[in-house]
C-alpha cells in the first residue's frame, strides 16, 4: 500500500458474522469509488496474525476479542474513506428498512439451538458458523440435541474436532467439518455447492472444490447425486481417524438410493487410507477412490474388488457414471486450438486458482509431465514460493483463496478483484507464455464471475500484443447449466474474451502444461 492512502480502522463489538457474510460486506465496500482495501475479520488471534502479516493490524483493532469484528478500510481520499466507514457500519448494524416479514413484532426469534429446534419441527441438522473458539461448544450442543452438524467454522483445534466426532459417532450423528464449505444433503445445498440432479451416486469428500468438480462433471455426463457429504480437510488425518468419512460411507451403504460411492480427498493418513478402503469393500457397492497424489501408493485392488482407483477429478466422475450404469450424455465439444506461436523469451506458466484442490491436482499432473512448478501451496515443500503476494517465479501456481491473499478482500469465488490484479501483473511479465484460470459457479459464488474476468482477460492479452507477444489464457468453469450463473453463459463470455476453455480441471492443466513444455 502507498503512504498516500487514507486509512480508517474500528471494532464493531459483540457481533458475529461468518466469513461469507463478512466477504460480502467487503465486496460492497470495494465497489465504492476510491476504496482500495476493505478487510473485515473476526478478532481471534489467527486473524490478527493475518492482519499483522499484511501490515493492517492497526492500533484501533488490536484489542478486539473473538466476538468482535475488526474493520480496516483504505481509500484514495478522506471522503471516500469516510463514506466506506459509514456504509460498513450501516451494513454491520443491519439498518435496512423493515420488510413485510418484520411486521409481526410479537414473533419470538430463536436465540439458541434449543429454541431453533423447538421452532422447526423435524429439524435434524444444524449449520454452525461462529468464531473458532466457540465452534466446538456450539457443535456439541447441537449433537446433544440430536442434530447432525454442518460446521463451517475454522480455527477449531484438532483435538476438539476429534472429540466432537467421537461423541457424534457414539450417538449415530454426523459432523461435517470443521472448515467444511460444501455439502448436498438430500438435494439441499449447504455452503458453496452446485445445482446438480438427484441420482444414484453418493460422494464423501474431504475437499470442497474437489467435491464441486466431481459432482458437476457427474451431472454433465448424465449422472446424478444422492448425497454429497463434506468432511472437512483434516478428517482424513490419522489423529481424527477419518471419522466422518467412515460414517459417510456407512450412511451411503445403507441408503437404498445410492448405488455407487465416491471418495475424494487429498492424501490421507496411512491408517485412514486402509480403513476407508476396507469400509468401501465391506459396503458391497461399487466404489471409486480418489486420493489426489496417493494413487500410486495404494495397493492394487484384488481381482473382483468393488473398489476402483481414480487419478483425476474428471476421471473419478467418469468412472462413477459408468459404474452407475448411466447412459452417458454427449458432452459439449471443447475445440482446442493448435499450440500458438510464442515469442522467444516467453517460457513460463502462471496459474491463478480460486480452488485449492485444483491447484493440487494441477501440480500432480505437471510433476508427472516433468514440469517443476513453484506455489504458495506446494505439494513438494522444496518448491514453496518465497514471496507469493509480491511475485511469481519461473512456472508458478497460486491458490488465491489461501489466507495470504484474502486479507482485506473477499475470497476469489465471491470476488475476482485479487485475480484481476494478479492477472495484470503476470500479463506484464515478458517471460509468461500461458495463464491458467479456474472459474467456480454455483450457490454462494459470485453471480457473474465471467463478467468480472472477461474485460481483465481482454486487457491482459492486449498488453501482451502491444509488446509483440502472444499471451494464452487457458481455463475451465466448474458448474452446471442449472446453476444460477448458467454454465454455457459463463463459458460464452470467457470464450469471447479470448480464453481457451478445456472443459474440466484436468484437461485445462494438461493443456497449459503442453503449451509451455
Amino acid at each position: 500500500m502507498t503512504t498516500s492512502l487514507h486509512t480508517a480502522a474500528f471494532i464493531h463489538a459483540n457481533l458475529y458474522k461468518d466469513s461469507v457474510a463478512l466477504m460480502r460486506v467487503a465486496q460492497s465496500l470495494l465497489a465504492m469509488p476510491g476504496v482500495v482495501n476493505a478487510t473485515l475479520q473476526m478478532g481471534n488471534p489467527a486473524n490478527k496474525d493475518i492482519l499483522r502479516e499484511a501490515g493492517l493490524l492497526k492500533s484501533a483493532v488490536q484489542d478486539a476479542g473473538p466476538s468482535d469484528v475488526m474493520v480496516v478500510v483504505q481509500a484514495r481520499t478522506a471522503d471516500a474513506c469516510d463514506a466506506a466507514v459509514t456504509r460498513c457500519k450501516a451494513e454491520l448494524a443491519g439498518t435496512q428498512a423493515a420488510g413485510p416479514q418484520d411486521a409481526d413484532a410479537t414473533r419470538v426469534v430463536p436465540t439458541n439451538l434449543g429454541m431453533g429446534k423447538a421452532a422447526l419441527a423435524g429439524a435434524n441438522l444444524a449449520q454452525i458458523s461462529v468464531p473458532g473458539p466457540y465452534a466446538a461448544a456450539e457443535a456439541l450442543k447441537a449433537i446433544k440435541l440430536g442434530l447432525n452438524v454442518f460446521l463451517f467454522s475454522d480455527n477449531v483445534p484438532l483435538a476438539q474436532e476429534a472429540a466432537l466426532k467421537r461423541e457424534a459417532t457414539r450417538r449415530g450423528l454426523l459432523v461435517m467439518g470443521p472448515d467444511c464449505g460444501t455439502a448436498i444433503i438430500g438435494g439441499v445445498p449447504l455452503g458453496f455447492a452446485n445445482a446438480v440432479r438427484r441420482g444414484s451416486i453418493g460422494l464423501v469428500a474431504a475437499s470442497g472444490t474437489g467435491l464441486q468438480e466431481v459432482s458437476t462433471q457427474i451431472h454433465r455426463m448424465g449422472g446424478g447425486i444422492s448425497h454429497a457429504i463434506g468432511t472437512g480437510g483434516r478428517d482424513v488425518y490419522d489423529a481424527v481417524g477419518g471419522a466422518t468419512m467412515l460414517q459417510g460411507i456407512a450412511l451411503l451403504a445403507q441408503d437404498a438410493a445410492t448405488k455407487v460411492i465416491v471418495i475424494v480427498s487429498k492424501p490421507p493418513g496411512a491408517v485412514v487410507a486402509a480403513r476407508v478402503l476396507g469400509a468401501l469393500q465391506a459396503t458391497g457397492k461399487p466404489s471409486i477412490v480418489l486420493f489426489l497424489g496417493h494413487a500410486a501408493t495404494l495397493p492394487k485392488p484384488a481381482k473382483g474388488s468393488l473398489v476402483r482407483v481414480a487419478h483425476t477429478l474428471v476421471d473419478c466422475a467418469a468412472l462413477a457414471v459408468k459404474l452407475a450404469g448411466v447412459r452417458r450424455s454427449t458432452p459439449p465439444v471443447y475445440e482446442l486450438p493448435k499450440k500458438p506461436v510464442f515469442g522467444k523469451g516467453q517460457k513460463y506458466l502462471r496459474a491463478l486458482f480460486s480452488g485449492g484442490t485444483f491447484a493440487a491436482e494441477a501440480q500432480l499432473l505437471w510433476a508427472a509431465a516433468g514440469l517443476s512448478v513453484w506455489s504458495n501451496v506446494p505439494l513438494n515443500k522444496d518448491m514453496e514460493l518465497p514471496h507469493p503476494r509480491q511475485a511469481s517465479q519461473a512456472h508458478s501456481a497460486l491458490d488465491l483463496g489461501d489466507d495470504a491473499f484474502t486479507v482485506g478482500r473477499p475470497h476469489p469465488m465471491i470476488d475476482q478483484a485479487a485475480r484481476i490484479e494478479r492477472l495484470a501483473m503476470e500479463a506484464a511479465d515478458p517471460s509468461v507464455r500461458v495463464i491458467l484460470l479456474d472459474v467456480v459457479i454455483g450457490w454462494g459464488a459470485h453471480s457473474n464471475p465471467a463478467g468480472e474476468l472477461a474485460p481483465a482477460i481482454q486487457r491482459a492479452k492486449a498488453v501482451a500484443r502491444k509488446a509483440g507477444r502472444n499471451l494464452a489464457v487457458v481455463g475451465f468453469v466448474c458448474g452446471t447449466e442449472t446453476d444460477p450463473q448458467v454454465l454455457s453463459a459463463q463459458e460464452a463470455t470467457l470464450r469471447a474474451a479470448g480464453m481457451v476453455l478445456a472443459g474440466n480441471s484436468a484437461n485445462a492443466a494438461w493443456l497449459a502444461g503442453e503449451w509451455v513444455r
